[in-house]
């Protein structure tokens, strides 16, 4: 079992690490789900960030303690089943892999309306398959071929929002560009137009559901421990810088873009991005910003099919998922799981032509709980963990929770309460209803299928 867990190779170092979860999280969220939350809270909106990406950064903090006290593949997966027990980790590690799968699902037809727009005459379908193969060839290469690659992609991502900001920026305090539709840009437009908060707290509360949806991803940085050089000190840096610099490309970004225009106006030419290259004059905006959409397309699917994978590695070695996924290619990389992932997405090729536009916005509505339901399952394992553990053993941990017990409780709330918005709005009910279902179906499979195994392979044990 030990020779398995070390068998994958540690060739990820500070920089991939930071940049796989920079990729994973900034996204489709940013790009075009931040009009949606706009239109929901408006300028309050920029608050909404700050309190879900303070309990998100809780979240992190309790995974980094729990990844450097133990830093083994298939991380909070594994943590859940020592901590709360098989069936958590059993269900935590496989709602996982289902939020990453159904993000992958979106993002890979996202690129294939990227690319209808250089080529409208090939059929998108040759685009999705295009991709599924090249990122599974991607991730059966050594993890630092994936990690170089992930870095490449994300800095293109980085680099054309910061130039946005900056852009934005330059526009505000000296006037490039055009003047926008309804007079100058100025910071003036975050209260003038019905106020900073428009539609009330109900508007606030509205739009977390979208805001949650896109800090998703970010919790890769745990599942990248079993791979990390040194990751006590990797991952400390990695979680503390990350989350303070999504939130910083978030809310400079959507701070400039209120400012440029009245919020109302947000979104309704495209993405919000295009706004700003036009407001600059800049012709090939729509050119420009279909290249920034397409690397962030790629380098999402790229993270979630590497973090899907690991997580279902780290399940098979507890004999939690078939003992195939296991099975480890010349390079270290478990190669079952990737062909996996890339089956589920072959599914999703199909899926493209008979499930209408309206699925898909359920089908990110169930992301989010899936997401919000591992970001729980983690701060409740650290808090096992930490309850477990004598006052010496506290005072040992290399990386722990800030401001604990109050903080991990706090952010435990705060999920919570994002489950009561999911279901109290008619367009996400349907989201809880499916990730319910989905709960229930593991508990009923983990009964079935995995207690059974796990009883007889203790019977042996204790007759051996």
């Amino acid at each position: 079992m030990t020779t398995q867990h070390t068998a994958l190779k540690r060739g990820l170092t500070a920089r991939h690490i930071r940049f796989m979860a920079l990729g994973s999280a900034i996204g489709t969220g940013l790009f075009y789900g931040s009009a949606e939350a706009i239109k929901m809270a408006g300028p309050a909106v920029l608050l909404v960030y700050l309190i879900g990406g303070a309990a998100v950064y809780m979240v992190m903090r309790a995974l980094g303690e729990m990844a450097v006290h133990n830093p083994v593949s298939g991380s909070f997966g594994e943590y859940a089943s020592t901590w709360l027990g098989p069936l958590a980790g059993f269900v935590l590690g496989w709602t996982y892999a289902f939020e990453m799968i159904i993000v992958c699902l979106a993002d890979v037809t996202a690129f294939g309306i990227y690319m209808g727009f250089w080529f409208p005459d090939v059929p998108r379908w040759i685009w999705v398959l295009s991709i599924i193969f090249f990122i599974g060839a991607l991730n059966l290469c050594s993890v630092k071929v994936f990690g170089e690659t992930e870095f490449w992609l994300s800095l293109l991502k980085v680099g054309a929002i910061v130039a946005m900001i900056l852009a934005g920026f330059g526009i505000l305090l000296f006037g490039f560009g055009s003047a926008s539709v309804d007079g100058a840009a100025s910071v003036s437009n975050l209260w003038t137009h019905g106020g900073f908060m428009p539609n009330g707290v109900g508007g606030m509360v509205a739009s977390l559901a979208v805001v949650m949806f896109a800090f998703g991803g970010i919790e890769i940085i745990g599942v990248t421990a079993g791979e990390a050089k040194e990751p006590q000190k990797v991952i400390p840096r990695a979680i503390n810088a990350v989350p303070l610099r999504i939130l910083l490309f978030y809310v400079l970004t959507l701070f400039v873009l209120m400012s440029l225009y009245p919020w109302q106006q947000i979104g309704n030419e495209g993405s919000p991005f295009v706004q700003i290259f036009d407001h600059l004059g800049i012709g090939s905006a729509a050119t420009v910003l279909n290249i920034v959409v397409i690397s962030a397309a790629i380098s999402a699917i790229n993270s979630d099919i590497f973090g899907a994978g690991r997580m279902m590695y780290g399940l098979a070695i507890q004999g939690q998922a078939p003992k195939g996924f296991a099975q480890l290619s010349a390079n270290g990389v478990p190669w079952m799981t990737v062909v996996v992932m890339g089956a589920a997405l072959l599914c999703g090729v199909v899926l493209n032509y008979l499930i209408p536009e309206n699925v898909f916005l359920l089908i990110a509505s169930i992301a989010t709980f899936a997401t919000v339901w591992v970001w729980l399952m983690i701060l409740l394992t650290q808090i096992a963990m930490r309850r477990s553990m004598t006052t010496e053993q506290a005072a040992e941990l290399k990386f722990p929770v800030p401001f604990w017990p109050v903080a991990p409780v706090v952010a435990t709330a705060f999920m919570l309460f994002v489950f009561g918005v999911l279901g109290w709005f008619p367009d996400t009910q349907a989201a809880l209803i499916v990730g319910a279902i989905w709960i229930v179906l593991l508990v009923i499979a983990y009964y079935v299928w995995v207690r059974p195994r796990q009883d007889s392979t203790q019977l042996e044990s204790h007759r051996s």
